[in-house]
């Protein structure tokens, strides 16, 4: 039996709580399940006292964030393909694709040489 689920990095639980029993090991009368009859349900003994089994139906998602940055991936593959496959078919497009290439190399060493100067740290959340 789970008895909680934790949300995490990326990960949202709701409508999250205990599931009762946690049974203790070693204790007298642990584990053992009866019915009863007056609540009309299961119940455990936990060692101490007899719970009633309930159940938990958390709903496990991803986070908001994490949404986004899967779908910008795919956007991202999706325009890439498409991108590719025009190159493919239109040979003109391959030195305007290489022109941009050459254009983010470019970008990339001299924002590192100006990065280095102004360093500003990506820290994720």
């Amino acid at each position: 039996m789970i008895k909680q689920v934790h949300s995490g990095k990326g990960i949202n639980v709701i409508n999250n709580y205990n599931s009762y029993p946690h049974i203790s090991p070693g204790s007298n009368g642990a584990g053992m399940v009866r019915w009863n009859s007056n609540s009309n349900c299961f119940e455990v003994n936990d060692g101490a006292v007899w719970r009633q089994i309930t159940m938990s139906d958390p709903t496990i998602e991803l986070s908001s964030d994490a949404i986004s940055a899967i779908e910008w991936a795919q956007a991202q593959m999706f325009k890439e393909r498409m991108r590719e496959e025009r190159i493919k078919n239109n040979p003109a497009l391959q030195k305007a694709y290489e022109a941009i290439q050459r254009a983010e190399a470019n970008y990339d060493i001299l924002d590192k040489i100006i990065g280095e100067k102004n360093s500003v740290q990506y820290h994720p959340v």
